[in-house]
């Protein structure tokens, strides 16, 4: 019927109405909490109300244990003096241990690619972290990233982990347009450098499809690429 058409339509109206009422009747604390939530990657409004209630109905030594966490990554993690990993302290793990190949340096554009390629167990040397990769559409150039720490890696031994000198940095960029760029300038700019010819650059193996991002790899596809990388050119 006519009228009970329009009715429903209404109550459909009503109900969104409702929902902005509600969102817009939440306490000022509440409200806040929502729109940080919904800030994160990948959360939009209504995740953000579902996380925000679970946090209300948790207990308050359960919601303060992740207020602690999150004051204390933001309070003691720091980038490593050596690398740019995320650490602790002062010189991160990787770089501090003894037992790695510390003349091989696998350059990698975030810390979670260098985890997904120790997860692999097949690389025993260190890493260099670029945070990021070069991507002149966002204005993102050499400057902004770690580049320069690299060439002082390789031209001065003592910047590198335990004091040992460079002999291959491995270029582990993601295989796209932009890691392509990232490594043929990097290739170039470390040729240029004061140890430029008695450095080994090589990058790894195609076994990564191309587009594809390090992080999702698997392990073997990882362990093959490590195995079979290759000079640059």
């Amino acid at each position: 019927m006519p009228g009970d058409s329009g009715t429903s339509r209404k109550g459909k109206g009503g109900n969104g109405s409702f929902g902005r009422a509600v969102a817009g009747a939440y306490p000022e604390s509440v409200d806040r909490l929502i729109a940080e939530f919904s800030r994160l990657p990948g959360i939009g409004r209504r995740s953000a109300e579902r996380l925000a209630f679970y946090v209300l109905k948790s207990k308050k030594p359960d919601a303060m244990r992740l207020a602690d966490a999150v004051r204390d990554v933001k309070e003691r993690v720091r980038h490593c003096a050596v690398c740019f990993s995320f650490t602790d302290d002062e010189v991160c793990g990787i770089c501090d241990d003894p037992r790695r190949e510390r003349s091989t340096v696998l350059v990698v554009e975030q810390p979670k690619d260098a985890i997904a390629l120790e997860m692999t167990g097949m690389y025993r040397g260190v890493y260099h972290i670029l945070m990021g990769r070069l991507n002149p559409l966002e204005g993102v150039g050499p400057g902004d990233l770690t580049v320069e720490a690299l060439v002082r890696r390789v031209e001065h031994a003592e910047q590198n982990c335990g004091g040992e000198e460079v002999a291959e940095i491995v270029l582990g960029l993601n295989p796209n347009l932009e890691g392509d760029g990232t490594a043929l300038y990097l290739s170039e700019r470390l040729k240029e450098c004061g140890r430029g010819e008695g450095v080994r650059v090589s990058r790894l193996a195609r076994g990564l499809p191309a587009g594809s991002q390090l992080e999702f790899a698997n392990k073997a596809v990882l362990a093959d690429a490590i195995e079979g990388r290759q000079p640059m050119e």
